[in-house]
């Protein structure tokens, strides 16, 4: 393997686990910011209140993500497989 493949290999790993990420965390951002700028505004500083929307939040993009997100995490390692003999040789 010369230095070239290496980084690119990286690349792409990397490219894809901010992807997969991608999702969960944005929607943990927008809703605790939403959540945030609510409690400044009520003066409620209630722990509960930050974590129960955002595990929510969470769970619901992982539903409707989830199906994209398993599919580009096995084409992504098919790829890889797909690539040892050429990396190899």
């Amino acid at each position: 393997m010369t230095d070239t493949q290496i980084i690119h290999l990286a690349m792409q790993v990397m490219l894809v686990s901010a992807k997969l990420a991608a999702p969960v965390l944005v929607t943990s951002l927008v809703i605790g910011f939403a959540v945030s700028l609510f409690q400044s505004a009520t003066q409620i500083q209630e722990f509960t209140l930050a974590f129960v929307p955002k595990a929510v939040g969470v769970g619901i993009a992982l539903l409707i993500c989830g199906h994209w997100m398993l599919t580009t995490m096995v084409s992504f390692t098919q790829e890889l497989f797909a690539q040892i003999p050429k990396l190899l040789g």
